[in-house]
């Protein structure tokens, strides 16, 4: 069985303990961490539009992508240590939504946390990125609460139906 943990800064823990618990001792365990391009992007574009030509040594965004990358190996092996046992650290770049699920692809499980308002049950409790990886997977889904899921009673009322 091979296991994809998509890892987030914050939430990652609860989708390590999820694996632990959920999969057979011997699934192939891949974390997974995927960085967006907004903020070092960002800063390439503001550092070459509006700050002019200071040489690309100045370039602040070439610091944020190292410090990512710094960030999410230290993730990564904090989540390995966790976990326990062996696996694969992938780390990707590019749309996190898109990347999630193709690295999906080849996967018999995908491991993911809700992101979103987590104070009460119901859809706002995922964010955009692991709304489309739930909706996108080509393979099933285990989504779990980063911590103890609302009770029932924050469970949206019916919708008003015409009589």
């Amino acid at each position: 069985m091979r296991v994809i943990a998509w890892l987030v800064e914050g939430t990652w823990p609860a989708c390590v303990d999820a694996v632990r618990t959920h999969t057979p001792e011997d699934s192939e365990v891949v974390l997974l961490h995927v960085s967006g391009p907004d903020v070092p992007g960002l800063a390439h574009g503001a550092f070459a539009g509006l700050l002019g030509r200071g040489g690309p040594g100045r370039d602040p965004g070439t610091r944020l992508e190292d410090l990512g990358s710094t960030s999410a190996t230290e993730l990564l092996d904090a989540a390995a240590e966790r976990l326990g046992r062996p696996c694969e650290r992938l780390e990707r770049a590019g749309r996190v939504e898109r990347e999630v699920v193709a690295a999906a692809g080849d996967a018999d499980l995908l491991v993911l946390a809700r992101d979103g308002d987590r104070a009460r049950l119901g859809p706002h409790s995922l964010g955009p990125a692991v709304r489309f990886a739930v909706d996108h997977a080509p393979c099933p889904v285990l989504l779990v609460w980063p911590e103890a899921a609302p009770g029932i009673a924050t469970l949206p009322p019916p919708p008003p139906h015409p009589h």
